[in-house]
């Protein structure tokens, strides 16, 4: 497991201790795929009441990966979002791990 950055933004809402930890908290989760340390910046938005937004931007070396996702619920939102950024990882993976067999002659 690497060692996980994350910052996190709260947009027109207060910032409430138990979102930054479930947001973090999740983010490190994803640290396991990586051999390297990696960066992550978490907003969280309200837009309205039906409408809160979880984005979260991802930097490792030589990859970016970026995701959003729109519920009523934010804890609900980070889990959709993680969802995504994790199939995201999965195919970036798998994606490198062909193209090394292929290299091999």
């Amino acid at each position: 497991m690497t060692d996980v950055k994350v910052t996190v933004t709260f947009r027109h809402t207060a910032p409430t201790e138990a979102l930054k930890n479930y947001a973090e908290e999740k983010v490190h989760k994803i640290g396991k795929y990586f051999d390297r340390p990696l960066e992550a910046h978490v907003v969280l938005a309200v837009d309205s009441k039906e409408r809160q937004v979880a984005e979260v931007t991802m930097q490792a070396r030589g990859v970016t990966l970026h995701g959003r996702e729109e519920t009523e619920d934010l804890y609900a939102a980070i889990d959709l979002l993680m969802d995504k950024i994790d199939q995201q990882i999965r195919k970036y993976k798998t994606k490198t791990r062909l193209k090394r067999r292929k290299a091999k002659p």
